[in-house]
């Protein structure tokens, strides 16, 4: 396929973790090129080719400018920190750049934002974009559904030391989706941790717990506690290569969409 006809795709937080697993995904990809790399100006990669960890060249310097780094790029697929996200949503909107969007820990005022701007650019956003963590979410869907009476509700996730929110954005999203099946509140219902004398368990509660250690990428359980028998729905991530791969799709999605707000259930015909 001639570069030509690829999707060009920038990425954000070039340096980091994620980054690097993005821009290997691109180089290995055919139907998707890097065209952009930034980071905030105090990283040491600034100025060095994006792809210079794999020992190859992409021709793509990292750039702590956002505009430079958005200059030639169709796509920005971002999994940084809602501060940085939010000034670049608004360069992509300015410059008609779509949007991937992984990152968490948004405030509702910041998720608003990011809404409106779709009325002008096209956005996937998504708190994990891993394909079998979004068909899970589907699967406690239906077992909400048909575990609506009797049954207790908790969810558990385990991150890296190095994750810095909590509970983590796909642990809330996949509260929302049961809470949603359920015709609950998760604002009200929703139980983030306990201690103490906490009382006997309102049957009503989805209790979230959090646990945070060594380099676990990502492990999610719900489980659904009912008298005499457990279920137990779980997604480990071992890689974040999953992450990136997703991200790829959204970007394939994203393809013929000239604006709005979408998810991985959209990307994936899971809605």
């Amino acid at each position: 396929m001639a570069q030509t006809n690829r999707s060009r795709v920038a990425v954000a937080g070039a340096s980091g973790r994620m980054g690097h697993m993005l821009i290997e995904a691109l180089t290995h990809a055919d139907d998707c090129v890097l065209a952009g790399a930034m980071d905030q100006p105090s990283s040491p990669a600034i100025g060095n080719d994006a792809a210079a960890f794999l020992g190859t060249a992409s021709g793509v310097p990292v750039s702590a400018d956002v505009k430079a780094a958005l200059a030639n790029a169709q796509v920005l697929i971002d999994f940084t920190r809602p501060e940085g996200t939010m000034k670049h949503v608004a360069a992509c909107r300015e410059r008609g750049v779509k949007m991937v969007i992984g990152t968490t820990g948004f405030t509702e005022a910041q998720k608003a934002q990011i809404a409106d701007a779709a009325r002008d650019i096209a956005i996937v956003m998504a708190p994990n974009m891993s394909v079998g963590v979004n068909v899970t979410m589907k699967l406690l869907e239906m077992a909400a559904k048909a575990l609506s009476t009797g049954y207790d509700i908790e969810i558990i996730e385990a991150h890296h030391r190095h994750k810095v929110d909590a509970p983590s954005g796909t642990a809330l999203k996949m509260g929302e989706v049961i809470a949603q099946a359920l015709g609950r509140d998760l604002k009200k219902h929703g139980v983030f941790g306990r201690h103490g004398d906490t009382g006997e368990r309102d049957a009503m509660s989805i209790g979230f717990s959090a646990i945070r250690g060594g380099d676990v990428v990502g492990d999610h359980t719900v489980l659904f506690a009912g008298t005499g028998e457990r279920i137990e729905i779980t997604h480990k991530a071992a890689s974040r290569a999953t992450y990136a791969q997703g991200s790829l799709r959204a970007v394939r999605f994203l393809a013929d969409k000239k604006n709005g707000l979408f998810d991985m259930f959209d990307v994936l015909g899971l809605k």
